[in-house]
């Protein structure tokens, strides 16, 4: 069994946000709440205009936090790695939000008539309307199965590949197989430092990063 997982290189990664906004459009990401976002801190105290991009989302963790207070267990870890919601089991009442040390869940509340226009052809089963529950990353899991019943290979093929990974212009975001040793994801943990998010909690996240100076992650 895989376990999916991603890598970002911090070293290439230009805060475009390009990641963001396809990852949005594409999932049908539901108004005023977000599955990505972007972290800026300065380096050196700014002084030389040098700052650093920090992409989030979803770590996917080995032993998510979420998953603990989830008092339906609609948060649950898949055999592959991915963390994901049953939506049907989901009442929205925030625990997983305030558990996620990540802040990668939000739960969106519609408070008046949507000027988003949604046609028949946007609501899949993959993507309906989730207002009142919570939503996150899942990797574009839709995407992933479905390449993976043609034989196609996540981190790869581009059509089995989560969107924000395939639209990089800056080729910083990697995914694959950590259980495959031939894999990208393994091979640049491999070749090069890497650190995952507030490690010392335990939850073994699933994204890491490449950097060259980790000192940045542990500034106030």
């Amino acid at each position: 069994m895989a376990h999916w997982a991603m890598v970002i290189d911090l070293r290439k990664c230009i805060g475009c946000g390009i990641c963001n906004e396809v990852c949005e459009k594409i999932n049908n990401v539901p108004p005023g709440t977000t599955w990505r976002r972007l972290v800026q801190r300065e380096i050196d105290g700014g002084q030389n205009g040098e700052r650093i991009f920090l992409p989030m989302s979803c770590m996917h963790c080995v032993k998510p936090s979420c998953l603990e207070v989830c008092p339906t267990r609609a948060t649950y870890r898949r055999a592959d790695g991915i963390v994901d919601i049953n939506y049907n089991l989901c009442v929205g009442c925030g625990s997983c939000v305030l558990a996620c040390p990540y802040r990668a869940r939000s739960i969106p509340i519609q408070d008046g008539p949507s000027e988003t226009v949604v046609t028949e052809q946007d609501i899949t089963v993959e993507s309906p309307d989730r207002i009142g529950i919570c939503t996150k990353c899942n990797f574009c899991l839709p995407r992933l199965e479905a390449g993976l019943s043609q034989d196609l290979r996540p981190g790869v093929d581009p059509e089995a590949t989560p969107q924000c990974v395939r639209f990089c212009i800056a080729d910083a975001l990697h995914f694959g197989d950590l259980d495959d040793s031939d894999s990208a994801v393994s091979e640049l943990i491999r070749m090069h430092t890497t650190v995952r998010l507030q490690e010392e909690l335990g939850t073994e996240a699933s994204v890491y990063y490449i950097v060259d100076d980790i000192s940045f992650l542990t500034r106030r």
